[in-house]
């Protein structure tokens, strides 16, 4: 496979280690400060519910994904759309309100085929400009950028946000396509080596599906062992970068990792971890009371974890309500119009436009936010909430939250401080 073997890394860690742990150079002062960031989702990587009008103008309901994006549509229209959403949809404007927030790190969604497309791939380029641009209004406005890969070549989790959305994944089936993964992670390496001030962390691959079986669990941690390699050592075997490597859990409990790049053969890796209530019946039939509880509970989950941890996604919405997010075309559990799904309740006035919202339903909403980020502040490094804006699902959106009060503008104002005792 490629990439840097574990005999490897291991021996010449092993071996240099004290070398190594003192050259390293953060450029955030992680383990002292806490991360506070925001998912820059739906730009560079499409979700239909993210920006559902770029999906129903197409009048097609086969364009479900990226992929179909590109497929079913006059490939030259299509990427007009595209260039025009890129150009509007984040803006510098945005990486000044992100700032002016008191956020410290974004994190930028990105697929494979920005960098690669084979033959029978309608994906469209054009993303590597507004990732570096990303990269520069980051760094005139003091932020940290966290570069995600979220989608790899055959889907690595099967979700319309890894760019093809299929009944099960099959990146893990053909080490073609692992190949090509590795390849883009030593191209992403590469363009950020010497970028560390900025781009101070790599995430390798967003949310494989290791619920899925052994065979996924066992080609991602191959894949993180490889990325750590790819990452930390664009140079050679003689020069290590200090980026940051963050892994996702892979659905699994932060202790099936443990022993998994471990100091001091490894150093410099953390731990990416999502949490989410909405995406099962259960969590949907939680009460407000409950989804406050659970997000306390978690604190002691993240402080027991053998990496350095970061909630890498979560939101404030305790529903799956917002249009699409379950797919195009897909309903919600909570309604009911998901296939097979009981009816919790209606839908009304818990997604949309925040003007719908009663006042009430904004304070739960503060409330959970709070009990989250407060969780995973004091029992990991901190989070980053998805997403930085929505067309119509303002629950999820941090803009919004800021702008109708559910969100302090400074992070750090806590109405609720003792709402988890």
């Amino acid at each position: 496979m490629a990439g840097f073997s574990l005999p490897f890394v291991l021996a010449y860690l092993a071996t240099f280690f004290t070398l190594r742990v003192t050259a390293l150079d953060y450029s955030f002062p992680y383990g002292s400060q806490k991360i506070r960031g925001v998912n820059l989702g739906g730009w560079l990587v499409l979700e239909p519910w993210i920006t559902p009008s770029l999906f129903d103008n197409t009048g097609d309901s086969r364009i479900i994904d990226e992929y179909t994006f590109g497929q079913y549509q006059d490939r030259n229209y299509a990427s007009g759309i595209l260039r025009n959403h890129w150009n509007t949809w984040i803006t510098e404007t945005d990486f000044a309100n992100i700032a002016a927030a008191g956020l410290n790190h974004v994190r930028v969604p990105i697929g494979y085929w920005a960098f690669d497309i084979s033959a029978g791939e309608p994906y469209i380029q054009g993303q590597v400009p507004y990732l570096q641009k990303s990269v520069d209004w980051a760094r005139k406005y003091g932020l940290k950028v966290i570069v995600d890969l979220h989608g790899a070549p055959g889907s690595q989790n099967g979700f319309d946000n890894s760019g093809q959305k299929m009944n099960a994944p099959t990146w893990h089936t053909k080490q073609s396509n692992i190949d090509r993964t590795n390849a883009v992670i030593k191209t992403l390496a590469s363009m950020f080596k010497d970028m560390a001030d900025v781009v101070s962390v790599i995430a390798p691959l967003n949310e494989p599906a290791g619920f899925n079986g052994a065979a996924m669990l066992q080609v991602t941690r191959q894949f993180w062992l490889d990325s750590f390699g790819n990452i930390r050592y664009p140079y050679g075997s003689d020069r290590q970068s200090n980026t940051i490597v963050m892994i996702h859990d892979a659905f699994q409990s932060l202790s099936y990792w443990n022993g998994f790049l471990q100091a001091p053969a490894y150093h410099g890796a953390f731990i990416d971890t999502h949490r989410y209530q909405i995406f099962s019946v259960a969590e949907n039939q939680l009460t407000n009371a409950q989804h406050i509880q659970r997000a306390c509970n978690t604190r002691s989950e993240l402080a027991s974890s053998p990496l350095w941890v970061v909630v890498g996604e979560f939101t404030p919405a305790a529903t799956d309500c917002a249009k699409y997010l379950n797919g195009r075309g897909v309903g919600s559990r909570y309604d009911g119009s998901y296939p097979g799904a009981p009816r919790v309740g209606s839908c009304s006035g818990l997604t949309g436009r925040a003007s719908s919202f009663s006042s009430s339903y904004k304070t739960f909403l503060r409330q959970f936010w709070e009990a989250q980020i407060g969780s995973y502040e004091r029992g990991g490094q901190g989070w980053i909430q998805w997403t930085w804006k929505a067309e119509i699902a303002d629950e999820w959106s941090y803009q919004a939250g800021l702008a109708n009060g559910w969100i302090p503008r400074n992070p750090a104002d806590r109405a609720y401080p003792n709402i988890c005792g």
